[in-house]
């Protein structure tokens, strides 16, 4: 094993610190769709299906960005280039999205949608693709240059750099209408509250992904391979005159079928915790504000004041999974945190359905937050330990459908298991619990050994 050099704390920070604002657009994109589509006119019956864009389109792109940023070699790095353009794509369309209700569309409906709810719906496709393509470098770029020493706290330090920025992206709406930006507009427009929102975590997007863009350094061809220690580099890695390294060209269904157990037994339990946060996403707007506003109406005061609701509750579930965070490595079994972190997850999905007191919410979300801390941390800590450097990205790329694909199915039915449930939105968050619940039973499957592959 070669001698690799210890980072420092604020090293593993500047690598990682873009991802803050990246996590801000995630999270005005996870807590606005549903309000935004319903604001359109969507019905509730129809809310799931919208759901399926942004995990379909990074479905698609993370592996690519994986197997391309593998063999990109170039003055300005390996996985910067793809981070420094999606997030000016997904700064563009933030500008745009939340004024689909302003703009003059056609009320005529084409396949059950009108004309604002078209325009939405292209602007999530590349809002979300961008937002991925800007995203996955910064779990790749932690795989490149960082010891399986220091791997589990590089990877803290990001799931802390996310959490925040999801706290700031939740609380967004509630604080533009604190300062006195209106939350309620006219039917079938998005409050300005909202607008401002995406303004702002535009602004900090950008911003703070040229931070990580100006302060790390990748590292080149020959420093990656000694740094991995692949002994024979020419192998797997070869010079192209004039255009640098690239990695030596592997199908990612041949890479797939090669992967380690590691990467189907995490995957297994991916499943039915993406699923489980599928319907939170989706439903938790409907869910409080039928249970505490009692509002069906999305126009309404009531309706809308729930939705920035929804913001506060999301920010205290990233709050709880900051501090589960700092819990997890106390324990001595990896599994064992991942099990209880799911099975606490699912008290508070379970919870949220029998809950009509909006501050009683904050204890159903901060126990949800435990669940989505460990579903940050260990799934990668656990692969990436796995995995030898020669297809890093595109391993971690096709790891992503593992989160992706659950969603995409969670969404398809979302609309018939909502109808099984008696179109009550709250017994949606019961079928997430039993979901995390589930997934907790299928993390023995998984082994702590790290395996190379």
């Amino acid at each position: 094993m070669p001698n690799k050099k210890k980072m420092s704390f604020w090293d593993m920070w500047n690598l990682s610190f873009g991802f803050f604002g990246v996590q801000i657009a995630y999270a005005l994109q996870s807590a606005n769709i549903s309000r935004i589509f319903a604001t359109l006119g969507a019905d509730p019956h129809q809310l799931s299906f919208f759901w399926i864009l942004p995990p379909l389109m990074g479905m698609i792109v993370q592996p690519l960005i994986g197997k391309y940023s593998d063999r990109t070699w170039c003055k300005m790095g390996r996985r910067k280039p793809y981070l420094l353009a999606g997030a000016i794509v997904a700064v563009l369309v933030m500008v745009f999205l939340p004024n689909a209700g302003s703009l003059s569309f056609s009320s005529r409906l084409i396949l059950g949608l009108n004309g604002a709810m078209w325009f939405g719906l292209f602007s999530l496709i590349f809002l979300d693709t961008s937002i991925n393509v800007a995203m996955q470098p910064f779990k790749m770029m932690v795989g490149d240059m960082v010891s399986e020493e220091q791997k589990a706290e590089a990877y803290s330090i990001q799931s802390l750099l996310c959490n925040a920025g999801s706290l700031v992206g939740y609380l967004f709406p509630i604080f533009f209408t604190w300062i006195g930006i209106a939350n309620i507009a006219p039917k079938g427009q998005i409050p300005p509250s909202v607008i401002w929102s995406f303004y702002g975590g535009a602004a900090i997007l950008i911003v703070c992904v040229m931070y990580t863009f100006l302060k790390v350094k990748e590292m080149n061809p020959q420093e990656y391979a000694e740094f991995h220690g692949i002994e024979d580099p020419s192998a797997s890695l070869r010079m192209t005159e004039g255009k640098g390294m690239t990695e030596r060209k592997e199908g990612l269904f041949n890479l797939l079928l090669h992967a380690p157990k590691t990467f189907w037994t995490v995957g297994l339990v991916q499943f039915f915790c993406w699923a489980a946060f599928m319907y939170m996403w989706t439903y938790s707007n409907g869910t409080i504000a039928a249970n505490c506003w009692n509002a069906t109406d999305t126009a309404s005061e009531g309706y809308q004041a729930a939705w920035n609701w929804v913001g506060v509750v999301f920010a205290v579930q990233a709050v709880g999974s900051i501090l589960w965070a700092i819990v997890i490595p106390r324990f001595k079994s990896l599994r064992l945190a991942y099990v209880v972190s799911l099975l606490l997850g699912a008290a508070g999905f379970i919870s949220v359905a029998f809950v009509h007191n909006q501050y009683v919410l904050f204890l159903s979300y901060f126990l949800i937050g435990a669940a989505w801390a460990a579903m940050l941390a260990l799934p990668f800590t656990l692969l990436t330990n796995a995995l030898k450097g020669e297809h890093m990205g595109s391993y971690l790329g096709l790891f992503n459908c593992t989160i992706c694909l659950p969603q995409i199915v969670a969404a398809a039915l979302g609309g018939v298991v909502l109808k099984l449930c008696g179109s009550v939105q709250a017994n949606m968050m019961i079928i997430a619990g039993v979901l995390l619940i589930l997934g907790a039973l299928c993390v023995r499957l998984v082994s702590e050994k790290s395996r190379q592959a």
